[in-house]
């Protein structure tokens, strides 16, 4: 065993070694709360606690794999084997799947991803014959996560006058059905979305005392990291797990609690003291990641806060530079001139391109900085882009893998059971979903008892469909004896899966069977790597199903600079920090600014920006921006003016002028009557007397293309349609997708789309075959 206590500082060394009653540890920014959460773990065991005893509670897969390994590390395997170590959401898992039975369900539920929840909405919203623009499937689903978030239930949800009384001003008098039709049609597929797994262990210890009882016993100490994240729902469950022993260990910081819209409480973490009057507090105030010049200019800021618990965060290292400001005209300018100092610093002091991050508070920034990264061949990558899981491919294999696991999984079946084609329509497939709703039998019942319905089904569709059946119980059959990776291979070959995507010979189709591949090879890895017992199918699928959004962006080590959001930013960091869009309305979002609690979370998010830096922070705004389809005026966010001044830098270095006299960017501008040439204040190195003087930006014609409402393209006899950024579109082969960029002009106009299941793709306007849709 290693001594875990030696590598400690004070602070850390008392909340490692306090191991019995209520304790709330405040982690500053890069403080250490990881290793301190970790030799905490490894202290209880070595104090004679069973690992089995220990329930841990995190907020990625990394984190709880990387505390695993390194606990083991420090105790040994076999001591740490046991511990009851996950993410909220795999560990509550695990629990519904032992009680399943006491909810109506079973152990071999399914759980929905993001996509499955929304698809099935908007089958919905058609069935109930609702306007789409007004029940918006993103924003029902939003809804109906939040209301299970603070555990409201259908049935109390329409019980609930005021809560209907909004929707009813909100002209969505139906969202009540909407949410009780989807939780029955989830309970009638056996499946559980993310929400469903809090919701309904809180539903499980609430009507089952003696299930709470049994993991209340179960559990002797209860260690919570990242508790500012924690939603009412979380909350509730650890503090009845907690009621017995009282010995539960929170780690966490107030002023990193920036997720709100996903239902988090702040007041979780503020409340604790009056939750737990005996507990016992310590303070991490020490930052090993960053300078003292960006841990003192974010305190400054952060300070600003009412609700919050007092700390002062100091660091020992250097001093180093100070935040550096950088005033533009317009938002492309901040692209350019951002792209410029990123090459400079490259080369000054030696750094890889994976050494610079830039954050910004909205996913729409990233376009100007993706258009001058590629036009200055800056390798870059987008972290929230689509992830691997999310391919249309992946997506239809792991359907098979869902439905040959539960049956009852419409979604999956409303996903493969035409694909490869088997010439069952979509007249027969929604009479199918008629019936289930009609008869509350699942897709699946109805499909195997298919001649007692007059579904429409004739010859070989109807005997295809037999086929099918066929093939999902032959698989069923096997999951028992059959690890993951044998069965897997049998299923693409059988299913005609893998052929079909080979007889693509399109640079697309290449592509699709290569990512198939990839499936295979970590289906063999996690094969491999499983050590609890038989690494069935079932297993692998629940393991993807928990996947977090920062397990999915993890996997990236090339050397790229990395463009995100701050919160996607959050427990990462980088050697330098750019924070664009530093503007009133966009951060603070306008949204955010009616209320104090929404501009102090507006706040907390700039300071976790800040403190993503560990050499160089730099803040970037510009005068005008293209928002909304316009350019309008920006203010500076008011968040740079309450930096304290000693530890920022604006230069009055003056650039030379950027010539936009002919382009036409500018001609487009004019028109607006919105450009007036004005000096752009950029980013300056102080350091050895040394000054970066970044080059004139390039003429912005490159950069966008924004064209006349007028305007028609024609080439040859063939007219090409007029398109907008922010057009919805629908191509024959790759669906519906979104217009992000325009360039170029007549026969030789190029656009950039987005498409939902095939992700981005650059195409020739004149070939394009795109199609204007209004949803």
């Amino acid at each position: 065993m290693k001594d875990y206590l030696s590598g400690l500082n004070t602070p850390q060394k008392e909340a490692v070694l306090c191991t019995t009653g209520p304790i709330l540890v405040i982690a500053g920014a890069g403080s250490g709360k990881t290793r301190v959460l970790t030799y905490k773990i490894a202290h209880l065991i070595n104090s004679g606690i069973n690992a089995r005893k220990i329930l841990a509670l995190t907020f990625t897969n990394k984190a709880a794999r990387e505390m695993k390994i390194r606990i083991a590390e420090l105790i040994g395997e076999k001591e740490a084997s046991g511990l009851w170590m996950g993410t909220f959401h795999s560990v509550f898992s695990k629990i519904l799947r032992i009680e399943a039975e006491s909810l109506g369900f079973t152990s071999n539920f399914t759980i929905f991803d993001t996509d499955d929840s929304k698809s099935m909405l908007t089958s919905i919203i058609k069935e109930l014959q609702l306007d789409t623009q007004v029940y918006k499937t993103n924003e029902i689903f939003s809804q109906i996560s939040m209301a299970k978030n603070n555990l409201i239930t259908p049935n109390a949800y329409a019980a609930n006058g005021e809560l209907i009384e909004k929707d009813r001003y909100k002209k969505r008098p139906y969202f009540a059905d909407i949410y009780l039709r989807y939780c029955n049609k989830c309970k009638l597929s056996n499946a559980m979305d993310f929400d469903d797994l809090l919701l309904n262990t809180n539903i499980l210890f609430r009507d089952f005392p003696e299930i709470l009882a049994k993991y209340q016993n179960k559990y002797s100490s209860i260690l919570v990291d990242e508790y500012q994240d924690t939603n009412f729902s979380q909350y509730l469950i650890i503090k009845k797990l907690a009621t017995i022993h009282k010995n539960i260990c929170i780690v966490g910081d107030d002023s990193q609690s920036i997720y709100s819209f996903r239902g988090a409480k702040i007041e979780n973490i503020l409340n604790f003291k009056s939750d737990y009057p005996q507990h016992k507090i310590f303070k991490l105030e020490q930052n090993y990641r960053s300078s003292q010049n960006i841990v003192d200019a974010a305190n400054s800021l952060i300070e600003k806060n009412k609700n919050r618990i007092p700390k002062t965060v100091f660091s020992e290292k250097d001093k180093g530079e100070k935040i550096k400001i950088l005033k533009t005209f317009t938002d492309a300018e901040e692209g350019y001139h951002v792209a410029e100092d990123i090459i400079n610093r490259k080369i000054q002091y030696s750094f890889n391109y994976s050494d610079f991050a830039i954050l910004y508070r909205t996913n729409a920034q990233s376009r100007v900085f993706e258009e001058v990264f590629i036009k200055k061949n800056i390798p870059y990558k987008v972290l929230g882009s689509i992830s691997f899981y999310q391919r249309k491919e992946i997506k239809d294999i792991l359907a098979y893998f869902r439905l040959i696991i539960n049956n009852s999984d419409e979604q999956a079946i409303h996903r493969i059971i035409n694909y490869p084609t088997r010439g069952i329509g979509e007249t027969s497939i929604n009479k199918i979903i008629s019936i289930t709703n009609s008869e509350s039998k699942s897709f699946w019942e109805i499909l195997c008892n298919i001649n007692s319905y007059d579904i429409g089904l004739r010859g070989k569709a109807k005997e295809s469909s037999q086929r099918f059946i066929e093939l999902i119980q032959y698989f069923s059959a096997k999951l028992a004896t059959e690890p993951a990776s044998e069965i897997a291979d049998e299923i693409i070959k059988k299913t005609g899966l893998m052929q079909d995507l080979y007889n693509d010979k399109t640079p697309e189709g290449v592509e699709r069977a290569s990512n198939i591949d990839q499936l295979m090879s970590g289906i063999q890895f996690f094969c491999n790597e499983y050590t609890e017992g038989t690494p069935s199918l079932d297993k692998f699928v629940e393991s993807i199903a928990l996947l977090t959004d920062s397990d999915l962006s993890e996997k990236d080590a090339s050397d790229r600079v990395t463009l995100m959001t701050v919160h996607s930013s959050k427990g990462l960091e980088f050697n330098n920090v750019y924070i664009a869009g530093a503007e009133e309305d966009l951060f603070p979002y306008y949204l955010s600014k009616d209320s104090l609690s929404g501009i102090e979370e507006e706040r907390r998010l700039f300071y976790v920006a800040l403190t993503r830096a560990c050499k160089y922070a730099h803040i970037s705004f510009a005068e005008q921006r293209f928002r909304f389809g316009d350019y309008v005026y920006s203010k500076p966010s008011r968040f740079i003016s309450e930096l304290d001044s000693a530890f920022i830098d604006f230069p009055s270095q003056e650039l030379d002028e950027p010539d936009f006299e002919n382009d036409d960017f500018s001609v487009e501008l004019k028109k607006y009557n919105k450009f007036q040439p004005k000096q752009t204040k950029s980013f300056s190195n102080t350091n050895n007397n040394t000054n970066l003087i970044v080059k004139p930006i390039q003429p912005a014609k490159k950069l966008i293309k924004i064209k006349d409402a007028n305007n028609k393209l024609t080439d040859s006899n063939v007219e090409i349609q007029n398109f907008n950024i922010g057009n919805k579109v629908m191509h024959e082969r790759f669906g519906k997708g979104l217009v992000l960029f325009i360039e170029g002009s007549d026969s030789n106009t190029k656009i950039t789309v987005e498409f939902e299941k095939e992700g981005k793709k650059n195409l020739l306007l004149k070939f394009a075959k795109l199609e204007i849709i209004s949803d």
